[in-house]
This record gives structure tokens, C-alpha cells and sequence, in this order.
């Protein structure tokens, strides 16, 4: 994998998350749910600066990407990485790039002195929960994520 090139996204990119974001979405089969467009993606990652990609290439080849932001520990008193959504195409599966995202994140970690990194994962999803368990990743079973949706939050 000497020809795999790991870097955050650039303005120059927007297109390609969102695009990766898209095949995320129809692999989880939630494809009707994306309202996402590259205003708002350019929004969240270069004004709001929300969010962060990390975005794989082989031979300047688009191969997957990593969405993360950072949370906060109150128990640890510190920041940690959340990842929201690691793709990788379907034609690169099984060869290490997953691998090789949770590398690059944990580096990222390191260097930001951050406390840990969470994510959530389908339940159906049983290929992806094997590939974390052997990463040495744990499984919060005692949590149970909520989620209010815009409408909601609104009317409360």
C-alpha cells in the first residue's frame, strides 16, 4: 500500500465527499434520507468548521473516506474523535483501508491529546462489527442512542 495516499479533505473536495457520503447511504440502504448538497458540506467543513474528512487515494484514486468531529469527555476532562462515517468502495474492501483509516484517526487522536474514539455501527452491519472487535474496540451495549429530529426539536 506504498501508493496509498491518506489526507483531509480541501475545498477542491466537496464534491467527492459528498458523493461518498451518497454511496454510504445506498450500502446502508438510507439513500432516500440524504438532503446533504456541497453547500452545505463546504459550510460544515471549511466555515463552521464542524466536521473533518479524511479521505484515502491509491494513485491519486478515490477509495473511501473518514467524517469525524470532535466530542468531550466531561469524565476524562477531554476532547475525542467521533466518527460519524467511514466508506470504503466496495472494490477496495478486504484490502486494509479500513484498517488503515483507524490508523490515521488514532494518530490524529494522539497528536490532539484526545481521550477516545467512539463511533456507532448498524446493527445488521456483521462484517463491520467483526472488523472492529478485532481493531480491540468494545461494544457500549449498556447505551442507547436518542436522536430528536429537527421537527422535533422545534416543537419542544
Amino acid at each position: 500500500m506504498d501508493n496509498v495516499n491518506y489526507r483531509l479533505a480541501k475545498e477542491k473536495d466537496i464534491a467527492l465527499v459528498l458523493a461518498f457520503i451518497k454511496e454510504l447511504a445506498e450500502y446502508e440502504k438510507l439513500g432516500h434520507l440524504v438532503e446533504n448538497t456541497e453547500e452545505l458540506m463546504y459550510k460544515a467543513l471549511f466555515v463552521d468548521k464542524h466536521v473533518e474528512v479524511l479521505l484515502a487515494e491509491e494513485d491519486e484514486t478515490p477509495v473511501g473516506f473518514a467524517l469525524f468531529f470532535h466530542n468531550f469527555s466531561t469524565f476524562l476532562g477531554r476532547a475525542g474523535i467521533y466518527l460519524e462515517d467511514l466508506y470504503v468502495r466496495p472494490a477496495y474492501r478486504g484490502k486494509g483501508y479500513g484498517k488503515q483509516f483507524f490508523k490515521e484517526l488514532a494518530k490524529i487522536a494522539e497528536e490532539r491529546n484526545c481521550g477516545r474514539m467512539e463511533w456507532s455501527c448498524l446493527d445488521w452491519n456483521k462484517s463491520s462489527i467483526e472488523f472492529y472487535k478485532k481493531l480491540g474496540a468494545v461494544p457500549m451495549d449498556e447505551w442507547t442512542v436518542y436522536r430528536l429530529t429537527e421537527k422535533d426539536y422545534k416543537e419542544l
